[in-house]
């Protein structure tokens, strides 16, 4: 199994609801691509070190997650570029 950490940084003019589909769709593209959530860390809304797509803060998410293989990851990366309302993310792969 490889371990990955996964932050995310969500658009900060989303509500509470949006906010929490932007998180629960985002951790059903890991499951469903053999992926295994093992925690997601809120680290609430923080001010940006420089200003991304007229933002200047950002709701900041940490996901840890574990995978057999890149397919997770990949698609993870993939509908997050897509997404509007990720702001930027960072895939990380943790060493044991």
């Amino acid at each position: 199994m490889r371990n990955y950490e996964i932050m995310i940084i969500i658009n900060p003019t989303l509500d509470e609801k949006a906010l929490k589909g932007v998180i629960d769709s985002f951790s059903k593209v890991i499951t469903a691509n053999g992926g295994k959530v093992t925690g997601v860390n809120d680290m609430g809304q923080r001010e940006l070190a420089y200003e991304i797509k007229k933002n200047k803060t950002g709701y900041y998410y940490v996901y840890d997650m574990e995978a057999k293989d890149d397919k997770a990851v990949n698609e993870f990366n993939r509908l997050a570029l897509i997404d509007a309302n990720i702001i930027r993310h960072l895939i990380t792969k943790k060493e044991k």
